[in-house]
């Protein structure tokens, strides 16, 4: 496998760590999210700048994981009044405040973005294997939170908040349990990001890439960790391996979302899983 190979491994991997981390908030607890990738930013941001003063990567990774964990903790608690379109207003209105702030702070490189990120010593092969082993603790960690009763609190919420609160559940807690746990793994991506692409700029941490995360889930099927996983590997590859669809990426995300609501509400997951029901019947 070439250096080209294994950044395409390395680059799905971190996206795949942020569209679980996206799925745990919406997929799983029902709190839409239109600025996750300010959380992203973060961790890139803390991560990229205690490396450049001579932090060693792996406590800069958890203290960009940390960092991300707390601006979510902060976000989550002004957000816990509101609910389904006004929750979706206030973090897109995170995001472009995160951005508007990045921009004007000359010591994150304002405009210009951040450069100079130390090697991270590991070679391509050690970092694509870091960002695999991370993405794959990710999964883990999701399909064991759908196991736990915290997982079933979250789906509780999801469905109907007001019963769930009924049933004695602490509504508030778990929305802010998921929404720090989400914000935390993408301050990891965010960190391992930064070292992966060496040099970061606000726009990479824009409204559109926090679009285009949602785009992961939703066409990978929305709560399901399997599906998520396929459907953030397919378009990170997809604009890669084929170059003339990368100006159009925005467009062609548009499109599948499109498609996906229109013929496969569950996404992936949910159109295999009926597919499988549907070869079943027939046997």
């Amino acid at each position: 496998m070439g250096s080209y190979e294994l950044s395409l491994v390395t680059l799905a991997a971190i996206y795949v760590m942020l569209a679980l981390s996206l799925n745990l908030i919406t997929g799983f607890c029902g709190q839409i999210s239109l600025g996750h990738a300010a959380f992203f930013g973060a961790g890139a941001y803390a991560a990229a700048l205690l490396t450049k003063s001579g932090w060693p990567l792996a406590p800069a990774l958890v203290s960009g994981a940390v960092l991300a964990a707390a601006f979510g903790f902060v976000v989550g608690l002004a957000s816990l009044r509101v609910r389904h379109d006004f929750l979706a207003i206030t973090t897109m209105g995170v995001g472009f405040l995160f951005i508007g702030f990045v921009r004007k702070q000359q010591g994150l490189g304002g405009e210009l973005g951040l450069s100079g990120i130390p090697d991270h010593g590991l070679g391509p092969w050690g970092l694509a294997a870091l960002t695999v082993t991370l993405a794959a603790a990710t999964a883990a960690l999701s399909l064991h939170i759908r196991r736990v009763w915290a997982g079933q609190a979250f789906a509780a919420i999801a469905d109907d908040e007001d019963t769930a609160r009924a049933l004695g559940i602490d509504v508030m807690r778990y929305k802010l349990t998921a929404f720090v746990l989400g914000t935390a793994l993408a301050g990891l991506a965010g960190g391992l990001f930064a070292h992966f692409t060496r040099f970061i700029i606000p726009d990479a941490f824009g409204f559109t890439v926090s679009i285009s995360i949602l785009a992961m889930v939703i066409i990978g099927g929305i709560g399901s960790t399997w599906g998520v996983l396929a459907g953030a590997v397919i378009l990170t590859l997809m604009p890669e391996l084929f170059r003339f669809i990368n100006d159009y990426k925005l467009l062609l995300y548009g499109g599948l979302l499109l498609l996906v609501m229109r013929f496969a509400p569950g996404g992936l997951a949910g159109g295999i899983a009926a597919l499988t029901a549907r070869l079943r019947g027939a046997t």
